[in-house]
């Protein structure tokens, strides 16, 4: 059977940057513009709160995952007020083993393993939207077991200790896409997907590219009527339908394109274009540049 959550993470090859372990002590704050890179961040230990930017602050607890995968800006701080007399939350300190926000001094409120990803695939900006803006899965047994392996290793010294832990990563971040999924996750294809009727529709798009899909027959294969599919499905992955169809299309031809897989007769014709003009079309309108330029580019 078809699984698009494996598709999507499939193509954008995520793979660990870098991680530190950093701590809090007393009223600490740490404030990141970032430009868009996926964040996660393992609470280790302690309490911590979190602010995305747009997004109402998380306190995470000891053992809490959080992923953001595209983050423009986030704060992590501490839980509770500033006393009066306290270090300024913004100084930083290199302790041994761990950066510390706060009172270099004072036992640590939070220890985390915090981190960036990357995506390695072209197609990162038309997939990335497909899922939730931010990801927090706390109490999931699991991915508890994941968190304690990862917490393990990064506190450790042993050998090959950074090929170990981007694999416990990568498995940290599949695992983490599937336990966020349900009606109160946010817009994206994991809230799809736990829908019974709007999954069969997603599944199908995935294992069918090709076939010449409309919203009303989607919505024949999802058992509802064409305007009741249209808006649960834009309620729930947080696109229309066809623009869903169109970003998965598209990120299937640049994959296409990147290994020189066929002429573009060959992918318009897999991807249910008419023509290779109609898929030409379609394809410069999304990513800017017609398919015989990008794939010049990438040679």
């Amino acid at each position: 059977m078809t699984d698009p959550v494996s598709d999507i993470f499939n193509l954008l090859q995520p793979s660990a940057l870098r991680s530190k372990i950093a701590s809090g002590a007393g009223a600490w704050r740490v404030r990141r513009q970032e430009s868009g890179g996926p964040f996660y961040c393992v609470l280790m230990e302690g309490t911590a709160r979190l602010a995305v930017d747009g997004r109402a602050p998380v306190d995470l607890k000891a053992g809490d995952f959080v992923l953001v995968p595209a983050a423009f800006g986030f704060t992590m701080s501490s839980t509770g007020p500033a006393a009066a007399g306290e270090t300024d939350p913004d100084v930083v300190t290199l302790l041994p083993g761990e950066t510390r926000h706060g009172d270099p001094d004072a036992p640590a409120d939070a220890r985390m393993l915090i981190g960036h990803f990357s995506f390695g695939s072209p197609d990162a900006d038309l997939l990335v939207p497909l899922l939730p803006d931010v990801v927090h899965v706390s109490g999931d047994r699991r991915l508890s077991m994941i968190v304690e392996l990862v917490t393990e290793e990064a506190r450790a010294e042993r050998p090959a200790r950074e090929v170990v832990l981007e694999r416990l990563l990568e498995v940290m971040l599949i695992e983490a896409l599937r336990s966020s999924s349900g009606p109160t996750a946010a817009p994206g294809l994991l809230r799809g997907l736990s829908d019974a009727r709007l999954s069969e529709a997603l599944r199908l798009m995935h294992a069918e590219p090709g076939r010449s899909w409309t919203v009303a027959a989607l919505a024949r294969e999802a058992a509802l009527s064409r305007s009741a599919f249209f808006d649960r499905f834009t309620r729930a992955v947080g696109v229309t339908p066809m623009d869903y169809l169109l970003s998965w299309r598209m990120a299937l031809a640049k994959t296409f394109l990147t290994r020189g897989e066929g002429a573009l007769t060959d992918i318009a014709e897999r991807l249910g274009y008419s023509s290779a003009s109609a898929f030409s079309v379609a394809f410069t309108r999304t990513v800017g540049v017609p398919p015989s330029v990008y794939a010049r580019r990438i040679e």
